[in-house]
């Protein structure tokens, strides 16, 4: 039987409940062939301890009224954060899939087929995607089926398992030792080969250690963290934080060295002093919130205070000039 005949799946999101970490929620969204679209709300249990299950769901997410093709990892819905999200219309060249729902080291997804079915089709679909760059190109894999109707797949590499931290195979890492032993012998120099930083060691990066260096630019905080840029890339994925927050924080402690300005030019104005402190710990407090949850984004209302302050900024300018 061939994976691809029936319904075609254009759209698959999941879910985490952030106050219980075991319910997991699933969108689906197949296109029929009649060129129609059927959307499934799915919910199961993860349980750490037992196998995984299906409930009985009820649609929250489409309850809400987004539609599923504008959902993105990082996305929160109620109690509910977009931990992957999968668009065959925009498929990129190379998309992460967590470990959660990666059937090779996650062999419980194969008790849920409904859900691992549909996983192992993005899979497929990933290792059939060409991509045309010299350093990036992804291995064949097979799809085989057992007398339970579980579908295994067989691949000898694929870069959506590889670990970051570790050339692809022996013969890659044989040819790297080749080009640098003909450098060292072309120019009398030796190549100082860049220590990479330990899986087990990435592995323990927690969110409280991304969040020490929040206020610093992503760069500098690979290099704190002594890991690669496409490391602390995949970490963050992971945690749900679709963009580096440096920028958020920044902005934010912008505005808060600006009230405090200001507050010191009106100590003698009570009524315009309290406003200023009162703003001043609204910004203070959603600096923290953005520090313990890095994907929310700025309230309207700061945005909106932001560009005041911008536009004032520019009519003083204007006015010394």
């Amino acid at each position: 039987m061939d994976l691809s005949q029936g319904p075609c799946l254009t759209t698959l999101v999941v879910f985490e409940n952030t106050i219980n970490k075991e319910l997991i929620r699933s969108l689906h969204v197949y296109r029929l062939e009649n060129g129609e679209e059927n959307e499934v709300e799915r919910e199961f249990v993860f349980r750490k301890d037992g196998p995984y299950e299906e409930t009985a769901a009820a649609p929250l997410l489409l309850l809400q009224g987004v539609p599923a093709h504008e959902l993105f990892e990082g996305r929160v819905i109620g109690l509910w954060l977009c931990s992957f999200a999968f668009h065959a219309h925009r498929l990129p060249r190379f998309f992460f899939i967590p470990s959660l729902l990666s059937i090779s080291r996650n062999p419980k997804l194969k008790s849920i087929p409904t859900l691992a079915n549909d996983l192992q089709l993005i899979f497929q679909r990933g290792c059939g995607t060409e991509d045309r760059g010299p350093s990036r190109e992804l291995s064949k894999e097979t799809c085989t089926r057992d007398g339970d109707n579980h579908y295994h797949l067989k691949r000898s590499l694929l870069v959506l398992d590889q670990d970051l931290n570790c050339l692809p195979n022996s013969g890659a890492n044989s040819e790297l030792l080749k080009s640098r032993q003909t450098e060292q012998n072309a120019t009398g120099v030796a190549v100082k080969k860049k220590k990479r930083a330990d899986s087990k060691d990435v592995a323990r990066i927690a969110l409280e250690d991304l969040a020490k260096y929040f206020d610093l630019p992503i760069v500098e905080a690979s290099r704190n963290l002594n890991v690669g840029l496409t490391v602390l890339k995949r970490k963050c994925r992971e945690f749900g934080i679709p963009r580096w927050p440096h920028r958020k924080i920044k902005s934010l402690d912008g505005l808060i060295r600006d009230l405090q300005e200001e507050a010191e030019q009106r100590q003698q104005d009570e009524a315009a002093a309290y406003a200023v402190a009162k703003r001043r710990m609204m910004l203070e407090t959603e600096k923290e919130s953005i520090e313990k949850e890095p994907f929310i984004e700025l309230k309207s209302e700061t945005k909106r205070f932001r560009q005041d302050i911008f536009k004032r900024r520019h009519k003083a300018r204007a006015l010394k000039n």
